[in-house]
């Protein structure tokens, strides 16, 4: 049975490439796009959304307008940039197919109540549509089968820190983003899996020469998109894992034993002057602050596998 799924983003080179896999997955069934500020203001992330769509000849997925700021604060400005268009400049064509009439917290609430128990949200950008769908119903926690999330970084390898994507030595983007929001989605109760830094952009994730010449050589448009995102990170000196951040909670929801994870007691810092964002797991085997939630986080990946059904969907 096919798993629903909505997915929320902020595209992004890697959110781009994360809807191209979801749609060439036959496991997931993507009922819509929701988009909201983060990676670049909302009417670069919904226009983006639906440039992908397009480039699939999917634009019967329905794509709603999400928030355009965060919760309480400014929105601050991405320290690492995804080019000119936001895509790893593919500079893919402006989008015809029109979006949907509702807000993205709307259709996450009605999706999520048409499919009790079914729907999961793969949360790919800052959580604040999220965060505030919770607040204006709060039974979302048990509508929702669970919810993936590209979010945190909770110090389990070096790569939480020397890949940090927020813009303080500490904190990943989607939650220095809107740190409040994702506050309110930690401790919300909904059933959450964070994959944070620590095997999101991991140095493994990169493809050899090989893969980008297969990709290079593929008719398929979705496979020229990727080359060139990742030509376009390679460039300014990042590697390939640049490209396909997002498509690490695609890959779990595809198939989970490409992660393994662990349940600890998590708080989101949103005060600290060099730890705005930052996800504090508390690992003490004595006075661990049992107020925290509990949450399911990425501790390794098989990212020999996830490369290979990657490359597989988008040669497919």
């Amino acid at each position: 049975m096919k798993k629903k799924v909505i997915i929320d983003c902020d595209p992004g080179m890697d959110d781009s490439a994360a809807i191209i896999l979801a749609l060439k997955s036959p496991e997931l069934d993507v009922q819509a796009i929701t988009t909201v500020a983060g990676n670049y203001p909302i009417d670069i992330t919904s226009s983006n959304a639906r440039k992908v769509l397009e480039l699939l000849g999917r634009t019967d997925i329905p794509v709603a307008r999400g928030c355009g700021h965060p919760l309480v604060r400014p929105a601050p400005n991405d320290p690492f940039t995804h080019g000119r268009d936001g895509q790893g400049e593919n500079f893919l064509p402006a989008p015809t197919m029109p979006l949907a009439d509702e807000h993205a917290v709307d259709l996450i609430i009605r999706t999520a109540r048409a499919n009790p128990g079914e729907l999961w949200l793969l949360c790919l950008a800052p959580m604040t549509n999220l965060a505030l769908a919770l607040r204006k119903e709060p039974e979302l926690t048990e509508l929702l089968a669970g919810v993936i999330a590209i979010s945190g970084a909770f110090g389990l390898n070096e790569y939480a820190f020397l890949n940090g994507t927020g813009d303080n030595p500490q904190s990943e983007w989607n939650v220095y983003f809107d740190p409040e929001a994702a506050k309110v989605v930690y401790e919300s109760g909904v059933d959450l899996v964070a994959l944070g830094l620590d095997v999101a952009t991991h140095f493994d994730v990169n493809f050899s020469q090989q893969d980008l010449d297969d990709f290079e050589n593929s008719p398929n448009p979705e496979c020229r998109f990727l080359r060139q995102a990742i030509r376009f990170n390679n460039g300014r000196g990042f590697q390939s894992y640049c490209t396909i951040i997002d498509c690490m909670a695609v890959g779990y929801a595809v198939d989970p034993s490409l992660v393994e994870t662990m349940t600890g007691k998590v708080g989101v810092e949103t005060r600290g002057e060099l730890t705005l964002g930052m996800t504090v797991l508390d690992r003490r085997h004595h006075h661990t602050w049992s107020h925290l939630p509990d949450v399911r986080i990425g501790k390794s990946a098989d990212y020999g596998r996830f490369l290979a059904l990657l490359k597989e969907r988008f040669l497919a």
